[in-house]
């Protein structure tokens, strides 16, 4: 049984996130997996050159945990959890339409990560071999919708393999 009264009613009005680790917090783990399981889910796939490498580098920076792992010696297919909040990895492979944002030379997606501790969570990034893009400092918006964000603590690091990670915290 759901440890909240009505979890539909929660989960209306909460946030969805993939990559918004503990967004439920650890006393509703029931809720979290009802959530995931029942809701529709986005999370990124990111097309890289080294995939091992990447493991690697996510496993240090973001503490990140290997859920499962296709491959091994060259071609690598990943699912990794930072504290709940999955994604993918892949190496790239161009024959099929994906190359990493190092063979693109670009990259087009920007990917959000919301932690408790952004300062900390840049400063481990930083030591791991991200390139700082933005320090973490209070950003404040004007925003429209039902889930309006006022404030909040973000900074910037692009990761080895080309991808830019926005780490933040939702102040209000």
């Amino acid at each position: 049984m759901c440890p909240l009264r009505r979890c539909d009613e929660f989960l209306q009005y909460s946030r969805p996130a993939v990559l918004y680790p503990n967004f439920l917090g650890t006393l509703f783990k029931r809720a979290q997996l009802y959530y995931v399981t029942k809701m529709p889910q986005i999370s990124p796939m990111l097309a890289v050159n080294d995939g091992n490498a990447a493991i690697e580098f996510y496993k240090n920076a973001f503490g990140a945990t290997v859920l499962w792992c296709l491959g091994g010696a060259g071609d690598v297919v990943a699912g990794l959890s930072v504290q709940g909040a999955q994604f993918f990895l892949a190496t790239e492979a161009p024959a099929y339409g994906t190359r990493s944002p190092a063979g693109a030379g670009f990259t087009t997606v920007r990917i959000e990560l919301f932690v408790d501790d952004p300062v900390a969570v840049h400063r481990q990034d930083l030591a791991a071999g991200a390139i700082g893009k933005d320090p973490v400092r209070e950003h404040t918006h004007t925003t429209a919708g039902p889930s309006p964000i006022k404030s909040m603590l973000q900074g910037a690091v692009l990761d080895p393999f080309g991808h830019i990670w926005l780490i933040g915290k939702i102040l209000e």
